[in-house]
């Protein structure tokens, strides 16, 4: 029996019903003689209302019904209205071809339709996020969309250090090879575990990948890498790094493609430059953990019109500059719009001063007001303090990592993201000494993270590295 008969035989029987009381009481009213108006009895009221009350009901169920999208529902439906038996297209009709008022299926009743109805609802919840993004490569590969599984269910693990340079010219690199050239001879061993555990690990890679071009005139400093020691990456864990900074340009736009190109062969994503502005200012996403992770780079560095180190243009390549932070702060809007998180990392302040400095105070309130979840700060060589604006942490400065000879506090940065949102925040701190960087343990990493907290506003580390806003 199809749901819409059992519906009007009962809305039938209702209207018998009720027709037959009426009759009855009415009857028996004419056997009395009344000089007053007759009154509608309270029997006949409460018939009258549970009529009502029945007939709402039913019809709504009727319509629940109908739109279950049940093929033996809308075969009935459609054959009384439109006379042509024609089906929606559901594709929920007998696989037999046979009519179910003959028994040959069974009877699928309204309260069997509604359940499964929200069965489909939530299967359609339990689909894998992004799964039709991670299914297209093409607009991936076009929108620097990467895939990393998450080695915890909900829940991605991000890390993060400072400065790092592989220029053979430098004491560091000299190092490295006079100890065989294991980057493990250069940080140790734990730390490196600590990096490849995270499921995204960035770093600021301050110098170019070239054997080609010229350094930067009347410049200090300029840096370079064998194409080569981009292994050393692979070797750390990383997964992106950041080119804008004050270095990667050492050795002018030939320096800076070579630096492309050689991390676009090695399969290291990578923000903050690019061949032109376009790409200098594109976002680097991560899909892992059922998340869609933004990452942005900028530089404030040189604060100068006409800096050593060329900002990207229309036609030209360059890094991503945010002196003036109007293009960096549209950038910010329109990215998160686009992702559940948004992380920043932000090339500024001033080199060996602990505390942030005017333009770093200016600006980190407008970035995390344009839609920065977390705000990750270099270049001053040393740890500088953390701060909340809203609901952003920013890192003013991680320091050197891996950078030179001297000997410096530094760290790496752990922050875990669960429901698109930071869970937690730890902060493991290490010491650069004698071209090696290791963990701060003991006392010495007590006396780390007092120094933080020293620096730090409205923020406490805990003697565990825990990071709590207070």
């Amino acid at each position: 029996m199809r749901a819409a008969d059992l519906f009007l035989r009962l809305f039938l029987h209702l209207q018998y019903v009720l027709w037959y009381t009426h009759n009855m009481i009415a009857l028996k009213k004419k056997n009395k003689v009344k000089k007053k108006r007759k009154k509608i009895s309270p029997v006949m009221i409460f018939f009258l209302t549970l009529g009502g009350i029945l007939l709402v009901g039913l019809s709504g169920l009727l319509f629940l019904s109908l739109r279950a999208g049940k093929g033996e529902t809308e075969q009935v439906w459609n054959s009384d209205t439109d006379g042509d038996g024609r089906q929606d297209g559901s594709g929920q009709d007998d696989p037999e071809g046979k009519d179910s008022a003959e028994g040959e299926t069974p009877f699928h009743s309204l309260w069997e339709m509604i359940p499964e109805k929200q069965a489909s609802a939530e299967e359609e919840e339990e689909k894998e996020p992004y799964a039709d993004i991670l299914q297209d490569p093409e607009y991936m590969a076009a929108n620097r969309i990467y895939e990393k599984k998450s080695r915890r269910d909900g829940r991605v693990t991000l890390c993060f250090a400072g400065d790092i340079l592989f220029d053979d010219e430098y004491a560091v690199m000299a190092k490295l090879k006079s100890r065989g050239g294991d980057i493990e001879s250069a940080i140790s061993k734990s730390l490196i575990s600590e990096m490849k555990a995270a499921d995204i690990m960035m770093i600021n890679n301050e110098f170019p990948y070239t054997n080609r071009g010229t350094p930067t005139e009347g410049k200090k400093y300029t840096f370079r890498a064998d194409t080569d020691t981009v292994h050393y990456l692979d070797d750390l864990g990383v997964d992106l790094v950041s080119l804008a900074n004050n270095h990667c340009y050492d050795f002018g736009e030939t320096g800076l493609l070579d630096t492309l190109d050689t991390l676009q062969q090695d399969g290291i994503p990578y923000v903050g430059a690019g061949r032109n502005l376009e790409e200098a200012a594109s976002p680097v996403y991560f899909i892992s953990g059922g998340m869609k992770i933004g990452f942005l780079s900028a530089t404030q560095i040189e604060r100068l019109d006409n800096p050593d180190t060329k900002g990207a243009t229309a036609e030209a390549a360059g890094v991503f500059r945010c002196w003036n932070p109007e293009k960096l702060l549209a950038v910010i809007e329109e990215t998160r719009k686009n992702c559940d998180f948004l992380v920043v990392y932000i090339h500024w302040g001033t080199e060996n001063v602990a505390e942030a400095d005017w333009a770093q105070l200016d600006q980190a309130p407008k970035i995390a007001q344009a839609g920065a979840d977390l705000i990750i700060g270099d270049h001053p060589h040393c740890l500088q303090g953390i701060q909340y604006f809203g609901e952003t942490p920013v890192f003013y400065s991680l320091g050197n990592f891996w950078f030179n000879s001297r000997t410096l506090d530094t760290c790496l940065l752990k922050v875990t993201l669960a429901e698109n949102k930071i869970e937690s925040m730890t902060f493991i701190p290490a010491v650069q000494s004698g071209c090696y960087t290791s963990p701060a343990e003991g006392e010495e990493g007590q006396r780390v993270i007092s120094y933080m907290n020293s620096l730090a506003n409205g923020v406490f580390i805990g003697s565990d590295g825990n990071i709590s806003r207070i």
